[in-house]
């Protein structure tokens, strides 16, 4: 029989309550409001928490104040990254961020989602689908990245949109829902 963590990780039903779930999620909110009250200037400390919180970073990694996530756990970055202030992560479900991806302010990113079916909503499961950004992505002011999106490799997304489904690679894409308004030679 899963657990609701494996039921989560393997993008099925899972109920959210659940004690495990809970304690790991009230631990990734003492770190990341540790992280958010520590000074800029203090790269060791932030260093230190970004380790215990997320799951893993490959190089540089710089979050601006405040930050906020789920679990942090289940977030994976490579090298050089930038989330600059008021980016949120819900990471229910994997959240990769390949190398020299840029998030400008108030970028979130929710791998979360309910039942549509009200019926079905109120008893209160929730499901999430991972999302995937590629490398050398940069993502503008405002944008949101729905549940199971994958950005494709050197990509941008224009301020305040909202990405529902999978952009591919060498564009630009901008809008509600976002579309593909450019192909870019990288």
């Amino acid at each position: 029989m899963k657990s609701e963590l494996q039921k989560m990780l393997s993008c099925e039903l899972y109920n959210a309550g659940d004690n495990q779930l809970v304690k790991m999620r009230s631990k990734a909110r003492v770190l990341f409001s540790q992280y958010n009250r520590t000074s800029y200037d203090d790269i060791e400390t932030r260093t230190s928490i970004l380790k215990s919180l997320l799951g893993g970073f490959e190089g540089n990694i710089d979050i601006q104040a405040p930050f906020y996530c789920d679990y942090g756990s289940h977030i994976h970055a490579g090298k050089n990254v930038f989330l600059n202030f008021n980016c949120i992560i819900l990471d229910c479900a994997k959240v990769t961020l390949g190398d020299n991806v840029f998030m400008a302010p108030n970028v979130q990113l929710y791998t979360a989602y309910h039942p549509v079916i009200a019926s079905e909503r109120i008893k209160g499961p929730e499901n999430a689908a991972p999302i995937t950004i590629g490398n050398n992505v940069w993502l503008g002011g405002g944008v949101i990245v729905c549940p199971g999106v994958t950005i494709g490799d050197n990509t941008t997304i224009g301020a305040g949109s909202v990405v529902v489904h999978d952009i591919p690679p060498n564009v630009v894409a901008v809008g509600n829902p976002c579309k593909v308004i450019k192909k870019i030679i990288p």
